[in-house]
Formats: structure tokens, C-alpha cells, sequence
């Protein structure tokens, strides 16, 4: 009965408006002076039944014209990486010379999102514009869509409740976290065993030939240790870092995350944490590298990638072109799937336990330990 009520109540304060406390005591006490007037016939009853009547009626229709003509205007998200806050940026605008007073403001985001934020406007002068910027956390990877924002008021006095949305279409992108990865056996030995070019970059990128170094750079964070030129760096007090050719020429290797699979959703969460740093490890290293889904194929380019696996979902089903012969690191629950991986492939895997006879050249991910370490440890 209550939740019927609630609803009843939520659909006027929509459509029309709605009661507040005070608009029902003072209604009841209108039916009430009203009725001691009908059986007393005292026009003094009369008198104060009419008045209070009429100012009902005026507060009935007060919100709902405060409300009118009032403009909003939303500013694009930027994107953030889960764990980080969105920056959101609305505009609200008085087109009209009266001040309107005492608004709130809903900002109707999803339900995984979180609690939708509001706004408390005491007064918004006639022609000026308020900007409301509010931050609000993002915990988890996804691509978010709404279009409403809730505008409610009880003004001038606070007798009845009126509530309109606007609509004010806003779309925010949570990319999966980036762990950074200081080195990654998986990414560095994927390809070698039918790449010649990288064969043989692996013999003699110690007395590193014209042929192989494109050019030599400063040290960055998480640059392989085996990339350092002694020498050039011994003269110029500082890591210097070969650039080689060999990897934008020579290796195509494909990070391939089984969306096709059904995974469990913690583990789906991890699965694209995991493609999204090896990913970023593998272009660091100057890796020809590609990312594939089920759903969108093979994809390039960070902020493609980024926006590839925050919308990803796993279940999805396989409308991509296949990967072919490329060298693939395949990041799936399903252990009957490494089957058709090629020699020069890797794997990693997901599961709560580990078939035997596997393959080598993979990982098996233990859900309840660090993955950025496990991720940088050496192949099972």
C-alpha cells in the first residue's frame, strides 16, 4: 500500500504537482472549515475555507511556471580510468527577467554509476547563466549513457512539490586501469619462434648493428633494461634507449581478449585490465601490436583500444573476422581454446582450476593474487 502510494505520489508530482506536508495540513484544514461552515452557516467559516482554497490553488500553479523556460546545457565527460572521478560539467540558464528561486537539480545518471548527484539553487537571477561542475567517482569500466536531468521545486511557498525533466544527453567512458608494467615475459618472447627478423635481433642486439637501431632516446619508466646502449650513455651521464626498427617492421602480434566466453564477471574485469596493460607494454616496446574482440575485430590506436575494451562485455557473440596465423597472446576462461592457438602464441588463463597437460607458454591467473605481479612473472 505504501509503495502505491509512493508511485501515486511520484506520478502527480510528474504530471502535475504534488502535496508537501504543509499543502495537506493546510488543505485538510480548508475541508475542515468548510465543512463547520456548512453545518453552522457561519460566513465567517466561509470566509476563511475560500482563502485558504485559493492559496492552495495559487501554490498549485506557481511551480510549475517557475519551472518553464529554463535551459540546460551539458559539457562533454572527459574520459577517466576506473577508480577515478568523472568531471561533469551543466549549464542552467534564465532566459527570463524574474529570478527563479529555490531549485534542485538531479542529475539522472545510470544505476551502476552510483547515486544520481543534486543541486541546491537558492536564486538564479533573470538572463544569467549558473554552471554546475561536480565530480563523481567511477569505479567501474563501462560506457555510460543518460539523458535526463530532474529539475523540482516548491517555490514560492513551500505548499506543493512539482517536478520536470529536461532532456540533456551526457555519455561518460570509464576505461579499464593500466598497470604498469616494468617488463612482461609473455609480450617479450610472443613471436619468436617463426619470426626470423626477431630471431635474429635477439642474436645481436648486444653489439646492436646499423641495420637494427633506428635511434637511440632517453630512458623512460618501464623501458626494458636490455633496450639500454652502455656505451652511449656512459658518455652522456644518462640511460640512452635503443628505438628498433625491427619491431615496427617485423613482428604483428594480436592481444586477443575471449569475449565470445563466459566468463565470471571479476574475472571478465580483470581480463580487460590485463589486455589493456599488456597492450600499452607491448606499444612501449614498439610492438606492432592489435587488439581483438569477438564483437569489433582487430582494433588499433590507444584511445580506440581504451574505449574497445571499456564497452566490451563478455558473452558477446563472434561476428569479428578471425585473427589468422598472427602471433596472438589469447587472454580467455575456456582452457579447451588454447587447443587452436598457434606455436608462436601465448596464452592466459583464467580459471578456477587448472586442467593438466596445458601447453607451455602461458600463464594461469590466480584471481586471489596480485595480477600486475603475475603479469610480470615468468611463463608457466
Amino acid at each position: 500500500m505504501k509503495r502505491k502510494l509512493r508511485q501515486f505520489g511520484d506520478w502527480l508530482e510528474r504530471r502535475w504537482v504534488q502535496p508537501a506536508f504543509a499543502g495537506w495540513l493546510c488543505l485538510g484544514l480548508s475541508l475542515f472549515y468548510l465543512g463547520s461552515a456548512a453545518n453552522t452557516m457561519s460566513g465567517w467559516l466561509y470566509a476563511i475555507s475560500g482563502a485558504a482554497l485559493a492559496l492552495l490553488g495559487i501554490a498549485a500553479i506557481l511551480p510549475p511556471r517557475s519551472l518553464r523556460r529554463l535551459s540546460l546545457e551539458r559539457h562533454p565527460i572527459d574520459p577517466v580510468s576506473s577508480g577515478e572521478s568523472l568531471t561533469v560539467m551543466l549549464e542552467v540558464h534564465n532566459p527570463q527577467r524574474r529570478p527563479k528561486l529555490l531549485l534542485q537539480l538531479h542529475d539522472e545518471i545510470p544505476p551502476r554509476l552510483g547515486t544520481p548527484p543534486q543541486r541546491v539553487i537558492e536564486s538564479l537571477p533573470g538572463g544569467e547563466t549558473l554552471r554546475w561542475i561536480y565530480q563523481h567517482p567511477a569505479a567501474q569500466r563501462g560506457i555510460y549513457h543518460w539523458d535526463q536531468v530532474t529539475l523540482r521545486t516548491a517555490a514560492p511557498l513551500g505548499l506543493f512539490w512539482c517536478r520536470r525533466s529536461r532532456q540533456v544527453p551526457g555519455k561518460a567512458i570509464v576505461y579499464p586501469q593500466v598497470l604498469p608494467l616494468q617488463r612482461c615475459p609473455l609480450i617479450d618472447g610472443i613471436g619468436q619462434e617463426e619470426n626470423p627478423v626477431f630471431s635474429a635481433y635477439e642474436r645481436q642486439v648486444q653489439p646492436a648493428s646499423e641495420g637494427l637501431t633506428r635511434a637511440l632516446r632517453p630512458y623512460r619508466f618501464g623501458d626494458p633494461m636490455r633496450m639500454i646502449h652502455w656505451r652511449t650513455s656512459a658518455r652522456y651521464g644518462e640511460l640512452r634507449v635503443r628505438e628498433l626498427e625491427v619491431f615496427q617492421s617485423g613482428l604483428d602480434a594480436v592481444i586477443a581478449l575471449d569475449t565470445a566466453a563466459h566468463w565470471d564477471a571479476e574475472d571478465f574485469e580483470q581480463g580487460a585490465i590485463a589486455a589493456a596493460s599488456l597492450y600499452f607494454y607491448a606499444t612501449q616496446i614498439q610492438l606492432n601490436v592489435r587488439l581483438w574482440t569477438a564483437k569489433t575485430g582487430l582494433v588499433k590506436g590507444h584511445r580506440v583500444v581504451l574505449e574497445t575494451l571499456a564497452g566490451a562485455s563478455f558473452g558477446e557473440s563472434e561476428t569479428a573476422d578471425p585473427i589468422g596465423d598472427r602471433p596472438t597472446l589469447w587472454l580467455t576462461p575456456n582452457a579447451a581454446t588454447l587447443e587452436n592457438l598457434t606455436a608462436s602464441s601465448r596464452w592466459i588463463l583464467w580459471a578456477r582450476s587448472v586442467p593438466p597437460g596445458l601447453s607451455a607458454g602461458g600463464l594461469a591467473i590466480n584471481p586471489d593474487k596480485d595480477l600486475q605481479r603475475q603479469l610480470q612473472s615468468l611463463l608457466k
